[in-house]
């Protein structure tokens, strides 16, 4: 999955997303200008290729929204639904429910097939990357939110992509700059981070991201480059069965594995379905034209199952629609965090 620069394609881009070894994009903020360019560009890069590449982004509400604008709603930090929950377990699952619903009813609407959304993270108040994202520090209640959050987004035709198993939550280091360490065994980890992997399950959350955080009582390799987390703790211990996705291998916290190829090479071999290569277009290109890899049945029909099936309803649509309306009037008697 690699990114690109602005709000249309250049003949270079066109020309990278058109490399057999492409099957996604990621778009940032700087792709966004209004919804009617984002509606183009998700326009364009579904004409590059046949099927159709998956377009996804970081859309989470809180700090961690790529669009805000146009119409946008401004969708609230996952810490407040879990503040919510201490208090009113029911009304937090409603409002997380809604908030799932409107976060990938619009993205849908534009042309986005997929938000790296919901954070399992448990919220250990250490992590400054993670913070607010997530949804609280018990991980019952974590699966809980994220379990009807995630029902919102596939109401609305979207997957879920749980993120960073086993846990971040518990570092103070962020990976995009720094390689985060986590001393704790794997009991302890297995028991709590990682628990609401297994409670979910693919069926709930289609996708997962792992971490960038290495756990060296349990591996000296980052999650996201190990055999031994991805394979026998996520697949076989935790029984998943969905798509994997590594983190952005131009992250500081990837730099352990070697250069991009060998980077590329550590997340696909230990269980990866997919790599991520994000601001590096130089890299991009580099491991396209390094990288000999195929990818296996399985996970081709992994990616495909995160391709939504049902037609999205336009903007104007989703506006006049009985459940979005609901939904908006909900967020809004508890959140002060307007639309756009």
């Amino acid at each position: 999955m690699v990114d690109v620069e602005a709000y249309t394609l250049t003949e270079q881009e066109k020309k990278r997303l058109q490399h057999p070894l492409v099957g996604g994009v990621i778009l940032f903020a700087r792709n966004f200008q209004n919804r009617e360019q984002l509606q183009r560009l998700c326009a364009e890069i579904r004409a590059v290729r046949q099927p159709a590449l998956l377009i996804a982004v970081d859309h989470e509400g809180g700090r961690v929204q790529r669009f805000k604008d146009d119409g946008f709603t401004h969708l609230p930090a996952m810490r407040d639904l879990g503040r919510i929950w201490d208090s009113d377990p029911s009304l937090a699952v409603k409002l997380a429910n809604a908030i799932g619903y409107i976060l990938a009813a619009e993205l849908r609407a534009c042309g986005v097939d997929l938000s790296f959304t919901p954070v399992l993270d448990l919220d250990y108040e250490c992590s400054a990357v993670i913070g607010n994202r997530a949804f609280h520090s018990d991980p019952q209640t974590v699966a809980r939110l994220a379990e009807a959050l995630s029902h919102g987004l596939q109401q609305a035709g979207m997957a879920a992509c749980g993120k960073h198993f086993p846990g971040h939550g518990a570092v103070e280091a962020d990976s995009h700059h720094e390689i985060p360490v986590d001393n704790r065994d794997l009991q302890t980890i297995l028991d709590h981070d990682a628990a609401p992997y297994g409670w979910l399950g693919g069926t709930v959350i289609q996708a997962v991201m792992p971490a960038h955080v290495i756990y060296p009582q349990v591996d000296d390799k980052p999650a996201g480059f190990s055999p031994y987390w991805i394979q026998r703790v996520l697949r076989q211990a935790l029984a998943y069965n969905g798509m994997v996705f590594s983190d952005d291998l131009t992250m500081e916290g990837a730099t352990v594995a070697g250069d991009i190829l060998a980077r590329a090479n550590a997340a696909l071999t230990a269980g990866c379905d997919m790599v991520l290569v994000c601001n590096r277009p130089d890299l991009a290109d580099e491991l396209l034209a390094r990288l000999d890899w195929t990818m296996p049945e399985d996970a081709l029909q992994r990616l495909n199952y995160l391709h939504p099936i049902d037609p999205a309803l336009d903007w104007d649509s989703l506006q006049a629609d009985e459940h979005y309306q609901q939904a908006q009037q909900l967020r809004s008697e508890y959140f002060s965090t307007p639309a756009a």
